[in-house]
């Protein structure tokens, strides 16, 4: 008597033999047994189509000569419902080859699976089926099948680390064999190392899908002060904080905020190193392509110093443009040393349009009148303080001599 693991040509012929469009799935399969699978390795991971569903086995294309069969039973659910049909892809390992089929699985599990299938799937790194029985030292005790048992640290049953580890007790999950010893009695597994290898499959997959210059929508992930990490969707990526917006911005998190979804901009990639550059900034319109439009030449608008540097101070007229106040334009006739001596950052001041230089993103300014008149005032008092620290000390002032005069008498 047959067992339920063992295939019979005929079986399997006659499962599908009403299938008539001019050759036979049996003389199909009959041709393609005779060719040679050596193409194919114990373990190696294949993708294919349905081609038939019979009452014990599914028969897949496996892109070459000759179809790979399955358990049919691998494919149900538990209320014994079929969870594929024909022209369906499925992911499957092979097994092995002999009189005339070729096997696959989609894991190893189950009551009937022996030390001989579990060492074959650790040889193949075929994944395998198991319960979580309970927790033990270190990890928990995995139920594989029959009287198998495995150790699965506490570092691989996951990704990340699990917060309720008695959640898992109980349940059914994928594992695959990274240590199999004394016979099957000294067995170690991860569930980690295939969560990993989809994560892997599923990034290499994202990443073919993208290109520089792709707009694309994300999900901020976390903040930090040189910028914004996105989830583009299985992928992530940064936001320089330079690449916020046409602004210069100070703190990110006056800006950007985590889970917030946005439309980014690919700027390269770099798969070596595993990076993404993003920019927020190239999705909105660039405020220099109406400069000459809102900031004619000769006009005054109100600006905001923004930061000062030794050669003068740098005015924000709107969101990304800022013009330039020379420092020989903030002293009116008079010597200062540094634009701080006149204005500080946060100043209000009014500015007028001298010239605009949009190919090199640059805006010279000049005080208006109010501010020129304050600006004098300052460098003028800033002036008299530099000459009274530099004069040299007198007897003081008259009260300050009779002051002392009296502080004698009394001694």
């Amino acid at each position: 008597m047959k067992s339920k693991h063992d295939i019979d040509d005929d079986d399997m012929i006659d499962e599908v033999a009403e299938a008539d469009d001019g050759e036979s799935f049996a003389d199909l399969f009959a041709e393609n047994s005779e060719q040679g699978r050596s193409w194919l390795e114990p373990g190696q991971k294949l993708t294919g189509k349905v081609l038939k569903i019979g009452s014990e086995w599914l028969f897949m294309d496996t892109g070459q000569k000759g179809e790979g069969v399955i358990e049919r039973k691998e494919f149900l659910d538990i209320d014994g419902n079929i969870t594929v049909a024909e022209g369906d892809s499925i992911t499957a390992y092979f097994l092995s080859s002999s009189h005339g089929e070729m096997r696959f699985t989609t894991r190893i599990g189950g009551s009937a699976s022996g030390s001989t299938q579990l060492e074959q799937a650790w040889q193949a790194r075929v994944p395998v089926e198991g319960v979580v029985e309970k927790e033990i030292k270190g990890g928990y005790e995995i139920k594989l099948g029959g009287t198998a048992r495995a150790f699965c640290p506490y570092s691989q049953i996951a990704l990340r680390r699990v917060e309720n580890p008695e959640a898992l007790i109980g349940t059914r999950l994928t594992f695959q064999i990274t240590e199999y010893a004394e016979n099957g009695r000294n067995i170690i597994v991860s569930r980690r190392a295939l969560l990993e290898e989809e994560q892997r499959r599923l990034k290499d997959e994202a990443q073919a899908g993208i290109s520089v210059g792709m707009t694309v929508t994300g999900t901020v992930t976390s903040l930090q002060d040189y910028g914004a990490f996105v989830d583009i969707g299985g992928l992530e990526g940064l936001i320089p904080i330079s690449e916020v917006g046409w602004s210069r911005v100070k703190d990110i998190r006056d800006v950007l905020s985590v889970g917030q979804q946005l439309n980014v901009v690919i700027k390269s990639i770099d798969t070596e190193k595993d990076r993404i550059s993003l920019s927020l900034k190239d999705t909105l319109s660039d405020p220099w392509e109406q400069v000459h439009e809102r900031y004619p030449e000769g006009s005054f608008h109100t600006g905001t110093v923004a930061r000062l540097d030794t050669f003068g101070a740098f005015v924000t007229l709107g969101d990304g443009v800022d013009g330039l106040l020379h420092i020989s334009k903030l002293g009116s006739g008079k010597r200062i040393n540094h634009p701080r001596e006149v204005v500080k950052e946060g100043d209000q001041v009014e500015v007028k349009i001298e010239s605009i230089d949009c190919a090199n993103r640059r805006i010279s300014l000049a005080l208006g009148a109010p501010a020129r008149a304050a600006a004098e005032e300052e460098a003028t008092l800033s002036e008299f303080r530099r000459q009274a620290d530099d004069a040299p000390k007198g007897m003081g002032t008259l009260a300050d001599m009779l002051r002392t005069k009296v502080q004698r008498g009394k001694k």
